[in-house]
This record gives structure tokens, sequence and C-alpha cells, in this order.
């Protein structure tokens, strides 16, 4: 079994659209329940950890900072 690794600040996208069109959320809180943020329209919604895991497509990490690939 393949468990994802979600941080806070990643951007996922998921199987399903959201009303407004776009598949892409920003993650905000993780736990039990994780909270994410819609890109299309701002819409905020707290998923249980379980059924987001099964929904998600992909998962975009952010890149480090870039003062600290510099020096």
């Amino acid at each position: 079994m393949n468990i994802p690794k979600i941080s806070v600040g990643d951007k996922l996208e998921l199987k399903k659209k959201h009303p407004c069109g776009t598949s892409v959320f920003s993650v905000l809180r993780v736990g039990s329940d994780v909270r994410i943020v819609c890109e299309g329209c701002g819409r905020d919604m707290v998923l249980p950890r379980e059924k987001l895991e099964k929904a998600i497509k992909k998962i975009y990490h952010p890149i480090e900072s870039e003062s600290e690939e510099n020096g």
C-alpha cells in the first residue's frame, strides 16, 4: 500500500473537478483531517485523510526558496 506524503503548502490535483471547474487544491492543514483550498474559487474544505488520499491524482511539492538554493 502506497501512502502519499502530504504536507502544508503542497498542491494536489484530484481525480474529480470542483464545481468551479478546477481540480487543483492547496493544503492548509494536515492531520487525521486535511484542510484544502480550491485554487479556482478559494473555497476551503476539511476532508478525512483516508478519503482525500483515494482522490489524489498527483501531488506538486513546493520548490525550495531561492535564498536556500543560492547560499
